[in-house]
């Protein structure tokens, strides 16, 4: 018979993992590029925040953005608060890191393709001279889908951990 998702992850919330690694991904990118490293902001290469009025723009937008990935957290926390008031088997610790990196994968190849390519509202690195931009923005993208592969594996491991461990 058919297993559903659910019972082949031994009860493991895979959404909420999702969702804590679009949150954190999002956090990676805000609180390391934006501010950090200061290489670009939400919509910096639209609004280069080269005076007050851009900058004030620009922080908005990164705001925005930041309270986005907090709802993502707070998802991520509410559907892992639920799975875990049923009752369940032990998880693969796999389950978890794959599903994050599923989630932080997916936020930068999502990110990469709409708004550094797509909509172009900023780069990766704007720090560099403007024909380098590409690189770092192909850059990011590999990151992102060697992350989703990464995530898709240790999915796959975790499920078999935990299928073994239901059948002990």
């Amino acid at each position: 018979m058919a297993r559903t998702a659910e019972e082949a992850n031994g009860g493991f919330p895979v959404a909420a993992g999702f969702f804590f690694g679009l949150g954190l991904g999002g956090f990676f990118d805000g609180i390391v590029l934006h501010q950090l490293l200061q290489w670009h902001h939400m919509v910096s290469a639209a609004y280069p925040p080269d005076d007050v009025r851009n900058l004030e723009l620009n922080t908005l937008g990164d705001g925005l953005f930041h309270a986005s990935t907090y709802l993502f957290v707070v998802i991520g926390l509410v559907l892992l608060w639920r799975a875990a008031s049923r009752r369940h088997i032990a998880w693969s610790g796999k389950l978890l890191l794959g599903t994050l990196l599923l989630g932080f994968g997916a936020f930068n190849v999502v990110e990469g393709l709409i708004d550094h390519q797509l909509l172009g509202v900023h780069h990766v690195n704007e720090t560099v001279p403007r024909d380098q931009w590409i690189y770092w923005d192909l850059g990011f993208l590999i990151w992102g889908v060697a992350m989703l592969v990464g995530g898709w594996f240790l999915l796959r491991a975790g499920r078999r951990e935990t299928l073994a461990g239901e059948d002990s």
